[in-house]
């Protein structure tokens, strides 16, 4: 444990930052790199303990790859070319890597088993494991392959055509990736469009992909080609200093070279409905994903109503989200957000309890919470559920405390953020 003391501020924000690369995208280019033929290069690889470990799985599958700092060079084998590792793949905390390689291993001619922490381990797989079998997988694992570890069988696989059952890219992800080993084309069909990079990047790539939002179809592809990915900076991680600029009345603070594809800019909308002072600047296409920078400047805010298809867009957003809305004037409604009790923890659970213990006034629901704004919070203790979103929440929500907050862990900010706290610090005035 890694407790970190936080006290009141008395000055507000102001300056730049350059936040970390994207979490899924850079999984991505290592996936997409090391099953391409030739050389993929990367800049602006996030180096967060997350990623490293799906390195470290193409590494055991022979795949070379070299790092340095934030760039990264793949020497890609092609699909047929990866190799049965010699151990178990250890997969940490790392959700997207599980669920992702699952689509990729079950279709490669060989057995890996894989495991993961206590908090992967208790994260439910059978939303891709259901399909994966659909389509001729062999999945193994406790309760019927519902938790890891689980050991993957390789086999051929069919094609499938499939209706996405949650609203979840991550599924989405590993049935295309499958779908690459199948011979006729596979379908993936959902109600609202989730987060989009693996189609744009398998597009890049050069596979044989459509896509138009809600269905997407992949047909075997002889093989990708390496390409160049440069990696957008997360805007799920400048979402915590969006929303710090936000309550601290007199800031000011430039967020540069911010990943704002459509799929994922659902914390941009909202906080614009409560009446941020939020412009983006210098917009344009790198790789085929929208970036830009994001400047923003403290106003006073009115609750809103997070719902239905603006979930997925800002799934990973909802815990900071909830933390301004204790600071905007009014009610605001979390719905249709159930997807957050499978995340690294149960995060409604832990938003709703983490606020109220500092004074905070919210009500759980089935699947979000109600929460009644303008509050004056105090200090206290901040349990983080060793989840980098939730540890990150705390440590934002000490800028609007009367008192100190003391978050219990915050080691897990490496999986997204290691320079989290330094770059706030830089900011503070």
């Amino acid at each position: 444990m890694n407790p970190l003391a936080l006290q009141p501020i008395s000055g507000s924000l102001h300056g730049t930052i350059k936040v970390p690369g994207d979490k899924s995208i850079s999984h991505r280019s290592i996936i997409f790199g090391s099953i391409a033929k030739g050389t993929t290069t990367v800049t602006n690889f996030l180096d967060g303990e997350d990623c490293m470990r799906t390195i470290d799985a193409f590494k055991e599958m022979g795949v070379p790859i070299q790092k340095n700092g934030s760039n990264v060079t793949i020497e890609g084998t092609g699909l047929s070319g990866l190799m049965e590792p010699n151990k178990e793949l250890d997969f940490g905390n790392s959700g997207t890597t599980t669920r992702l390689m699952l689509g990729l291993l079950a279709g490669l001619p060989f057995n890996t088993t894989v495991y993961g922490d206590a908090s992967l381990s208790k994260r439910p797989m059978n939303r891709v494991v259901d399909p994966l079998r659909l389509m001729g997988a062999t999945i193994d694992g406790k309760e019927q392959g519902n938790y890891l570890p689980l050991t993957i069988t390789g086999t051929s696989l069919n094609s499938i055509d499939y209706d996405l059952p949650v609203k979840s890219a991550q599924v989405k992800s590993a049935l295309l990736l499958a779908g690459l080993h199948s011979e006729n084309t596979t379908i993936v069909r959902e109600k609202s469009p989730t987060r989009n990079h693996t189609e744009t990047m398998l597009q890049a790539f050069g596979a044989n992909i459509k896509s138009d939002g809600h269905t997407t179809s992949i047909s075997k592809t002889d093989d990708l080609q390496g390409c160049h990915v440069e990696v957008p900076g997360d805007i799920s991680s400048a979402a915590f200093f969006v929303v710090a600029a936000c309550m601290v009345p007199g800031s000011e603070v430039i967020l540069k070279d911010v990943g704002l594809n459509e799929t994922r800019t659902g914390i941009i909308d909202i906080v614009l409905q409560m009446g941020a002072k939020l412009t983006i600047q210098n917009e344009r296409i790198v790789g085929g994903e929208k970036i830009g920078d994001i400047l923003i400047i403290s106003s006073p805010l009115t609750g809103v109503t997070i719902e239905g298809d603006a979930i997925p867009r800002l799934i990973d957003e909802i815990p900071i989200l909830a933390l301004l809305a204790t600071q905007a004037d009014g009610t605001t409604i979390i719905k249709d957000a159930e997807e957050l009790k499978v995340k690294e923890t149960d995060r409604l659970l832990a938003v709703s309890e983490n606020l109220t213990q500092l004074g905070a006034d919210v009500t759980p629901t089935e699947d979000g919470m109600i929460i009644r704004g303008n509050t004056k919070l105090k200090g206290g203790n901040f349990k983080s559920f060793d989840d980098h979103r939730i540890a990150m929440m705390g440590i934002i929500a000490s800028l609007v405390t009367e008192d100190t907050v003391v978050v219990d862990n915050i080691d897990c900010i490496n999986i997204s953020y290691p320079n989290f706290v330094n770059d706030l610090q830089s900011i503070l005035k």
